[in-house]
C-alpha cells in the first residue's frame, strides 16, 4: 500500500472550527496520502484554516453543494492519477484512524469501493426514529436494486479505486449523491462491499437534518433513484468496462 497514491477527499462548507482537525486526523494516521479539502463556496475561514494545516486547497466560487464538491475532488484525483481516493467529511464525525480499514479492505477485496457503514455491528449508533426508518426504506430498495445488501446507502465514509476515480470523475450525482452513487456503480459493472466503522459526534455545530428535511431527502431520493434505472447514461469506457 505504500506503493499506492492516494488522495483524501475533504468535501467542507462552513467548517472552519473542524477542518484542521480532520486534517491533522489523517495526516498522523496515514502520512503518506495527499489531503485535499474542497472549500465549497464557504463564508467563513475553512479555506484559511485548511492551508494552515498544509493541506491542497480548492476554493469554488460559490457553493454547489456536495455533489458538485466531491465531483471535484474525484476530477482533481483522476487528472492527478490517483490509484485511491477516500472521501471523509469536513465535520469531523469520520474518525481518521478508520480509513486505514477502508483502504485495506479496497485491496483485500478486490473491490472498486468500500463503504463505512455505521450500521454493522455499531450498536452504539444513534439516529432519530425518522432518520432510521428513512435509511432502513432506501436500504432496502437499493440492495434489490443492486441485488446486494446495503445497510448505510447514505454514508459519505467511502474508498474507491481508479476504475470508480475516473467513473465518478465523469458522472456523479449532485443533489443527494451518495445513494444513486450506488445504483451508478452496479449499473457500471463496478464491484462495492461495506465495512463496519464507528462514527463519532460532531465536534463543533449541529446537524442541519430535521424529520422534515429527512421526509423529503428520501422522497426526492428515491424518485432520483427510480429516473436512473429508466434513463440512458452516457457510455463510459474504464479498463474495459462499459455502462
Amino acid at each position: 500500500m505504500s506503493a499506492k497514491k492516494i488522495l483524501i477527499i475533504v468535501p467542507a462548507y462552513n467548517e472552519e472550527w473542524s477542518v484542521g482537525e480532520v486534517i491533522e486526523g489523517v495526516r498522523s494516521h496515514l502520512p503518506q496520502a495527499d489531503i485535499l479539502v474542497v472549500n465549497d463556496g464557504s463564508t467563513d475561514l475553512t479555506s484559511e484554516k485548511a492551508r494552515a494545516s498544509r493541506a491542497i486547497v480548492l476554493d469554488l466560487p460559490f457553493n454547489l453543494g456536495i455533489g458538485g464538491a466531491v465531483q471535484t475532488g474525484y476530477r482533481y484525483a483522476c487528472e492527478k492519477g490517483y490509484d485511491i481516493a477516500v472521501q471523509v467529511d469536513g465535520d469531523g464525525q469520520h474518525s481518521p484512524h478508520e480509513i486505514i480499514k477502508l483502504v485495506n479492505a479496497l485491496e483485500k477485496e478486490r473491490v472498486d469501493m468500500v463503504i463505512g457503514s455505521r450500521f454493522i455491528g455499531n450498536p452504539e449508533y444513534r439516529v432519530s426514529a425518522m432518520r432510521r426508518l428513512g435509511i432502513a426504506i432506501l436500504s432496502r430498495i437499493i440492495s434489490v436494486i443492486v441485488r446486494q445488501r446495503v445497510t448505510d446507502p447514505t454514508s459519505g465514509f467511502r474508498a474507491v479505486n481508479q476504475n470508480a476515480i475516473q467513473l465518478f470523475a465523469s458522472d456523479y450525482p449532485q443533489d443527494y449523491p451518495e445513494p444513486e452513487i450506488l445504483v451508478l456503480l452496479s449499473r457500471c459493472g463496478l464491484k462495492m462491499k461495506e465495512i463496519p466503522v464507528k462514527i463519532v459526534q460532531r465536534s463543533y455545530g449541529e446537524s442541519s437534518i430535521t424529520w422534515i428535511r429527512s421526509a423529503y431527502y428520501m422522497i426526492k431520493v428515491l424518485l432520483a433513484i427510480f429516473v436512473d434505472c429508466f434513463k440512458k447514461r452516457s457510455v463510459v469506457r474504464q479498463e474495459g468496462k462499459t455502462c
